[in-house]
């Protein structure tokens, strides 16, 4: 008998539902204070405020990083992979940590998968994250525009927020760099990586010269 999770038809253990949350609402802390703009700022905002902004990181950062990494494990066990996703809590601490300085250092963790693969087949497991971002940033465009629309910020800036966090992520696991996707990706297809990855990065440049960074309620 699974002492585990069934969830959308995939098995998730009590350790793995453990630090997909432990990740969620970390993630949500930092990216919280980070939107406030760290430090002595963030400690400024009592009440409402706070909470707003921490819902809003939630809702955006948090469940951008939390489903690229199950779009990772969803993909792997389609391949017949045991895989679980573990959180890192020294990097966790390090993104709260990062924020209160002004700037935000992410790396929550990664799905550890075995079992034998080919190149493609890890190519595909790998550009599943930030796929799922790309498509995330789609889902939150008409978020955006209701909020513009009926002229409530809150809803726009979850829009807005949803829209750019998810492109960024996108891009930044697409650079081939240590263990980041990218590598993994370019190894499988140099064409598929490219068009991807400058995909990813112009949406995220223009997102952020349209859109604009600040934090409205």
């Amino acid at each position: 008998m699974s002492l585990g999770y069934r969830i959308a038809g995939y098995e998730f253990s009590p350790t793995e539902v453990r630090d997909l949350l432990v990740a969620w609402l970390a993630l949500g802390v930092a990216f919280a204070i980070f939107f406030a703009g760290g430090g002595p700022q963030t400690a400024a905002l009592v009440g409402l405020p706070l909470v707003i902004l921490l819902v809003v990181s939630l809702l955006t950062a948090g469940v951008a990083f939390l489903l690229h990494e199950v779009a990772h494990k969803v993909v792997a066990v389609r391949y017949d992979q045991i895989a679980e996703f573990r959180a890192d809590y020294s990097m966790l601490f390090l993104a709260i940590m990062s924020a209160l300085l002004g700037f935000i250092f992410a790396a929550p963790g990664a799905v550890h998968h075995q079992g034998y693969l080919t190149e493609k087949q890890h190519g595909h497991i790998a550009i599943a994250g930030p796929v799922t971002n790309l498509i995330l940033a789609a889902v939150f465009v008409p978020v955006y525009f209701a909020g513009v629309t009926v002229g409530v910020d809150l809803l726009g800036t979850l829009g807005r927020f949803g829209i750019i966090i998810n492109l960024f992520l996108a891009a930044f696991n697409l650079v081939p760099f240590g263990p980041l996707d990218g590598k993994t990706v370019i190894g499988w297809s140099k064409p598929v990586w490219l068009g991807t990855f400058l995909l990813s990065v112009l949406l995220t440049i223009g997102s952020v010269l349209t859109l604009g960074l600040s934090f409205r309620i």
